[in-house]
């Protein structure tokens, strides 16, 4: 029977869910406020099944084949959820994305959890707590000193000194090759270049990108293309 309880948490799953994927959608991301509102809710409307189920047959003789366990079909949302957050995750060669939107939809899901089983307090405090991570330790990162990786490619006019110098210019730039090879066209006369570049930095690394390939274009003559990707 569908009572104001059970419209309550429907409603409230859905708002709280709805904040996460609000943060989510003003950053341009797939999953944003629609999907993890449905996330949310249906994760509560799968408990409210699973609870109601178990009022309706908890009644029913031990002696019976049949076995009620409402913590079966939460299981079984945990599985589902897993699936949905692979499908956000993206790899586009050696970078990928959708990680914390993954980490969103499983955290919305136990959210619209919480709300199913009337777990108020612990629904809400996980919301804030999403939020916080997303907004306010962004922030924070920005902070601390840490490790990216790039990878740099150079399509240049083949010389005897070309690759000594652009590993030079990286070096003076404080940036650690962790891989470098290359690729030479005997026939263009040209040779590619790819460094995977370790970046030991505070903030962000568009200025040291910045930098780094506008002191390749002033000291490298005869540059074809410089290409500047992140790496994971």
């Amino acid at each position: 029977m569908i009572t104001e309880s059970f419209i309550f948490k429907l409603i409230f799953a859905c708002l709280l869910g709805g904040i996460i994927g609000y943060e989510r959608d003003i950053h341009g991301r797939a999953a944003g406020l629609r999907t993890h509102i449905l996330v949310s809710m249906g994760s509560a409307l799968f408990m409210l099944i699973s609870i109601y189920v178990y009022e309706k047959y908890s009644t029913m003789s031990v002696n019976s084949v049949l076995s009620i366990d409402p913590a079966r079909i939460a299981a079984q949302i945990i599985t589902g959820i897993g699936f949905l957050g692979a499908g956000v995750i993206i790899n586009s060669g050696l970078d990928i994305r959708g990680l914390t939107t993954a980490g969103c939809i499983w955290v919305s899901a136990g959210i619209g959890m919480a709300v199913g089983i009337g777990y108020y307090s612990v629904a809400i405090i996980s919301t804030l707590l999403s939020v916080f991570a997303l907004i306010v330790m962004s922030k924070f990162e920005m902070l601390y000193e840490r490790d990216s990786f790039r990878q740099l490619k150079v399509i240049v006019a083949d010389n005897e000194n070309i690759i000594k110098n652009i590993m030079e210019i990286i070096n003076d730039n404080k940036i650690h090759i962790r891989y470098f090879e290359f690729m030479k066209n005997t026939e263009q006369k040209i040779i590619e270049l790819s460094f995977i570049l370790r970046i030991h930095h505070k903030g962000i690394t568009d200025s040291i990108s910045f930098n780094l390939v506008k002191n390749i274009e002033d000291k490298i003559e005869n540059i074809k293309s410089i290409t500047w990707e992140r790496v994971k």
